[in-house]
């Protein structure tokens, strides 16, 4: 296999995590801290997330192709693979399922903000939900990082 599709798997990778750690960790919690209007800092978290999730799902697509070009079938028996498998279902799950019906909620509320109508309590577990789930992504993250590491060194 050659260099090149192991340094673009180094820079997807690194990308991928390193976005979702800046954003859901930095990012994120400044808006919140920085913003006066919680609505606009929450438009800008959730695009921002979005963006990640994009680049979740064309970095693990990636990853996933290249461990089955290098290992064939026995890339099933790889950590890496089902760690990223794991980090596209939750990507998946929260890209077309949480953030959409969170989404939906939103506009169901309008004119009033969605923790102004009697949607509040469902939006925020659903948003506990979306935490957790990202959480686990992060984490997940890590082992990756580590993963790829490992995996570049045989």
């Amino acid at each position: 296999m050659s260099r090149l599709s192991e340094h673009v798997l180094i820079v997807l990778v690194t990308l991928w995590v390193g976005a979702m750690w800046s954003i859901g960790y930095i990012v994120a919690p400044t808006l919140f801290g920085m913003l006066g209007d919680r609505t606009l800092a929450g438009n800008v978290a959730g695009r921002l997330f979005s963006i990640v999730g994009w680049i979740g799902i064309g970095a693990s697509v990636y990853v996933l192709g290249f461990l089955f070009v290098r290992l064939g079938w026995r890339a099933f028996r790889s950590g890496v693979f089902w760690v990223v498998a794991a980090m596209l279902l939750a990507t998946l799950a929260s890209q077309f399922g949480i953030q959409p019906l969170m989404a939906q909620m939103k506009a169901n509320a309008w004119p009033r903000e969605v923790m102004d109508t009697v949607m509040r309590t469902r939006f925020t577990t659903w948003h506990g939900i979306s935490s957790v789930l990202y959480l686990v992504q992060s984490v997940l993250g890590l082992f990756l990082v580590l993963g790829t590491r490992k995996l570049l060194a045989r």
